[in-house]
This record gives C-alpha cells, structure tokens and sequence, in this order.
C-alpha cells in the first residue's frame, strides 16, 4: 500500500468514539429481506464497536439506549473562513491528459466541469491503471465524478463489463445515478438504483433488460441478490461510497457479503471523508496494495463559517431559531435533530410561526423524502428539518446555513451535517445550539 497526500489533519489528535446514528428508542438487528437506509429499520443499534468509548465523558444511558459523546464546544467554532482546501491547489491535470473517451469529457464540459479537483485530479489517474483505491476527502470536494469519471470510461471501452456502487443512503445512491446518467449521455450506459423505501418489482425488471451499473444501498442489493437477480460475479469494479456511514448503521455484515461474492480478480474503490479503525480492516480484507489518496488539510471544511447559539430550554431555542430564520441571508436552511418525532414538532412549530418548511426523516415515503430535498433544492421551501438521515448524500446547491439544534452525537456527525453548506468553493454558515454557561 502506499499514500498520495495533500495537507495533513489538523484534528488527528482528538479521539473519536463509535457513531450511534441510528436515533432514540430503536433497537434490534434487521433480517437481510428488511434492510435499508431507513432510519426506521433501526439503523446501527444491534453492532458493537471495537473503537470503544475513546474521549467521551458522558455515561451510557442505558435507559434510552443510546450514547452522546462529549465534543468540545471549540469545536463548532470556526470564523476564519474564505480559504478552502482547493484555493491553493493547482491541478496536475486536465482532464484532456487523462485519456477519457471524447464522448465522456464532453458531458463533463457540458455540466460545466472544467477542472479536476484534488481528489480528482490524484485519483482518476490511479483508477484508470486498474488499482485498488481509498480515498479521503472532506464532502463536497468532488468525490463522486472522482471515481464514475473512471469507471464510466471503463464501461465505454468494454460495454461487457458491470460496475457496483454503494452507498448508505437512498438520497446518496440517487444522486450518484443522476451523476451517472449526465455523465453517460448519447452512451447507450444503463444504470438501475437499488434501494430501499422503493419498489423492488421495478428494480428487479430493470435489472432483467440489462444494465452495466448498479447504485444502491446495500440491504436493498443484498436483498436482490438473496433472490437470484443480481450476480455479483459478473461485477469487477465495486466502489464504496462514504464507506464508514455503512458501518455505523450496521451494515458491516451486508458489505462483506456483497465483497465476498465478487471475483477475485476486481477493482475496489472505497471513498469517504473519514475513515475509522473498522474500515481499514475492511479494505485490508477485500483491497489488494490499495494506494491511498488523502486530500483533506482538515476535518472541516474551511469555507464554512462556524458558531455557537446559548441557549437555556427549548423555548429559547425557539425564539432564538425565529430570529436567525428571519434573516434575508439564510434562504436556504438545513436543520438537524436527533429524534424523528422532535423533526416533525419543529416543523409544525415553525409553520405555524410562517415559516415554509418540510421534514426529512427515516419514517417517511421515499417520494416524502424527495419531495422535501426538492422543494428546498427549488427554493419553494426555506427550510428542511432532518435526521442525521440527510447527514451525507444530500448535494443542494447554495444551502446557506446549517442549524444543529440538537447537538451531534459524535463530531464525525457533527463533520458530515455542516459538510451540507459550503460545498466545493462556496461559503457556507454552520450554527450550532449549546446550552447556556
């Protein structure tokens, strides 16, 4: 194994416990027929973790059956923003010198993607050797278009060849595909999105006519596997997207299955903005001499504006949320709470004062879920109150602020919800509720 690295970690000091997304009250493992993304099938709750209780001082509470970890309050502030990791990073490459097919740099153009950015630019041209890769970048840096880029390459050279790419959430796996169907225009390149909260029926007549890549969750794709329509055999290339998310909701046991089943001889792509103790075990048990390609100069990205909110009970919070909200700069507003029900009591709250908002969450329809991403994607809402469901996946341009009213559970969380607002070269403001001194 060897590295590409650009900066180093600022925050490789501080100890990080095991995530506990999955939210209050849940408990119990899922069957495979019932797996997927949904927050209301209980999340990560059954797992234990190897990486122990590191750097919490706050006890397990049995009762509720769940655990915070203790995160410094320094660590939501952050004011000196308006460089961000990419302002002095000069490319290696155009995407000309990578040798893509004519056809594939043309859409790329056409969506108005001109220059590789550093996970790009140090990671297609290893992909494109055929070796096994781990990549670490901070969110919004471009991971997505770092690893379809390749691999949609691959299938333009040799339409025989299929490709697999999970992800922990349905909001993630169907922005990969629309990724991927941009990026495939006038290819004759077929694709099917395999999740959960979604008709399998229709998965499973798509997957019938043929398709040559799969995006999916992977309780739903272990799902159609177990029934005989989807061969894990005919797939060499695999990529794991936010592979450590997977991880933390239980999904350990599906992704070594899916791994396992595949041939020996593949290309195995992980990507994420953190990477734990448990997915580097993962990638030394199915990814050989992996090169690592690391671009983060620090866990948060620097063009978000980051501050605390002291507050003292949930009426302050309130009033303090009206305030902020009422503000012309925040029109575009994502909001994250811990528990589903407290999502929809915020949002009735905040109706009633005005204001137009939605609720994001696990127990919804997945055309509830995309009706909410969409209207605040559109602007028809200002606001979208959300579990850490929307914590990765969601890329709605120009969010202008991120509320955590409820304080994260870890600061891995904490990285991924703010990770929503100040995407690529933008500027973004993270405000998070702390309880008054």
């Amino acid at each position: 194994m060897y590295t590409i690295t650009t900066g180093g970690s600022q925050n490789d000091s501080r100890n990080r416990s095991s995530s506990r997304y999955s939210e209050r009250g849940q408990s119990g493992s899922r069957s495979s027929s019932s797996r997927d993304d949904s927050y209301s099938r209980g999340g990560g709750r059954g797992r234990s973790s190897s990486r122990g209780n590191q750097g919490s001082s706050r006890p397990v509470n049995h009762k509720r059956g769940f655990r915070k970890d203790y995160i410094d309050e320094k660590l939501f502030i952050n004011k000196e923003v308006g460089v961000t990791e990419t302002d002095h990073y000069t490319p290696k490459n155009t995407f000309n010198d990578f040798g893509i097919e004519e056809i594939l740099y043309n859409n790329l153009v056409a969506k108005g993607i001109k220059d590789p950015s550093p996970i790009q630019d140090q990671s297609i041209p290893v992909i494109l050797e055929g070796k096994d890769v781990i990549g670490i970048a901070s969110t919004g840096t471009g991971k997505t278009a770092a690893f379809l880029i390749p691999l949609i390459n691959k299938l333009v050279a040799d339409t025989n060849h299929k490709i697999m790419i999970l992800t922990p959430t349905r909001e993630l796996a169907l922005q990969v595909e629309q990724e991927f169907i941009a990026f495939t225009k006038g290819m004759k390149l077929f694709s099917v999105g395999c999740v959960g909260g979604a008709p399998i029926y229709k998965q499973i007549k798509e997957l019938d006519m043929g398709v040559h890549a799969v995006i999916g969750t992977p309780g739903r794709v272990k799902d159609l596997i177990e029934r005989g329509k989807i061969r894990m055999d005919y797939f060499e290339s695999i990529v794991l997207d936010e592979a450590d998310r997977m991880l933390d909701m239980g999904f350990i046991d599906d992704m070594r299955s899916i791994l396992g089943a595949m041939p020996a001889k593949k290309q195995g792509l992980f990507f994420s903005a953190t990477f734990g103790a448990e997915i580097k075990k993962l990638c030394n048990d199915f990814l050989k001499d992996p090169v690592t390609v690391s671009v983060k100069s620090r866990d948060t990205a620097a063009s978000v504006m980051q501050d605390v909110v002291r507050v003292n009970g949930d009426k302050d919070k309130v009033e303090a949320l009206h305030d902020i909200l009422s503000k012309p700069e925040y029109s575009k507003v994502l909001i994250f709470r811990e528990m589903k029900r407290h999502v929809d009591g915020l949002q009735a709250e905040l109706e009633a004062r005005g204001f137009k908002a939605l609720a994001l969450h696990g127990d919804m329809h997945n055309r509830e879920r995309e009706r909410a991403v969409k209207a605040l994607s559109s602007g028809k809402v200002q606001v979208v109150i959300a579990t850490d469901v929307a914590a990765r996946g969601l890329d709605i341009n120009d969010i202008s602020l991120v509320v955590n009213y409820d304080i994260p559970n870890n600061y891995e969380t904490y990285i991924h919800r703010i990770g929503r607002t100040g995407r690529g070269t933008k500027l973004g403001h993270a405000l998070t509720f702390v309880p008054k001194r």
